[in-house]
């Protein structure tokens, strides 16, 4: 029997923010056993602890194939490791993904503990065309901001960046699946990223949603790997008139599942660091037989 937890990650209060199940699998499960886990959960990713040491070995699946690094479940599992696997609750948990090591440290921000992570070094892909990108969006090619580029931008999962006028064609979108696959189909980026500076809250910055059908994930109500992406475009482009960027981003309202992401980002030139932050909440815990 391996322990099982499910934590909200960029949520502040629970049932909100994004679903994650995480297994103390201890290396017992083989890759199909954990496959079919993931399957049977549902959540946009389920992740698998493989040892009690750090760096901590993790794997991360969808309910459709093993990734080798997404941002919630980085999150949450550093939250499930350090209450519950790593001796005397440390100020930083490494997690060995398949991408490589991922630092995550936790902070106090506003009263309340923060994670936060370190992604690996952005890389800047093609630019696309925004035809292409407004007919997978359902959005006629004016809802587009086409001051700022379509970009493939990966922190360790490629990511197609889309900047959105205003939160009214935000909230308009109506995915193309056919669409969708003309574009992702011989690409890498399978996760398309539509982002507009209209958020609902007045204390956030950006509003965005994400969209994954290739991984089993048609809207994400909370997507850290995405976001570390936007947070590169946002330093790379100046979009905010600098080249260092810590923004507030909201993703989810359309879900129900209402989501804070903590964005930071310099862009020194020859690189971008990256970090996104969030809370983690508990939810449950059991055994998985």
């Amino acid at each position: 029997m391996s322990d099982l937890h499910i934590v909200d990650v960029f949520a502040r209060e629970k049932y909100a923010g994004n679903q994650l199940a995480v297994v103390e699998s201890g290396g017992d499960l083989s890759d199909g056993e954990m496959q079919a886990v993931a399957d049977e959960m549902n959540y946009s990713e389920t992740t698998f602890v493989e040892s009690r040491e750090s760096p901590f070995r993790v794997r991360i699946f969808t309910p459709e194939a093993e990734v080798p690094f997404a941002g919630h479940p980085t999150l949450g599992t550093a939250h499930v490791i350090r209450e519950h696997v790593a001796d005397g609750r440390p100020d930083e948990v490494v997690l060995d993904l398949n991408v490589g090591e991922v630092p995550v440290e936790i902070r106090e921000r506003d009263g309340t503990e923060t994670l936060w992570m370190t992604q690996q070094p952005p890389e800047f892909g093609e630019g696309l065309d925004h035809e292409p990108l407004a007919e997978v969006l359902g959005l006629p090619v004016d809802a587009l901001d086409t001051d700022w580029p379509v970009q493939i931008v990966s922190t360790g999962l490629p990511t197609i960046i889309v900047p959105l006028e205003d939160r009214e064609a935000l909230e308009s979108i109506d995915l193309d699946h056919a669409a969708y696959e003309r574009v992702t189909g011989d690409r890498d980026a399978k996760l398309v990223h539509a982002v507009c500076p209209e958020p609902r809250e007045a204390d956030n910055d950006m509003a965005v949603r994400m969209f994954s059908p290739f991984y089993g994930v048609p809207e994400d109500p909370a997507t850290g790997s995405a976001n570390g992406c936007l947070a590169a475009y946002l330093a790379r482009h100046a979009y905010f008139g600098s080249g260092s960027v810590a923004v507030r981003v909201e993703q989810g309202y359309e879900m129900g599942r209402p989501s804070l992401l903590h964005l930071e980002a310099t862009d020194r030139g020859d690189a971008v660091d990256v970090e996104v932050g969030g809370q983690v909440v508990d939810v449950a815990r059991g055994e998985l037989l």
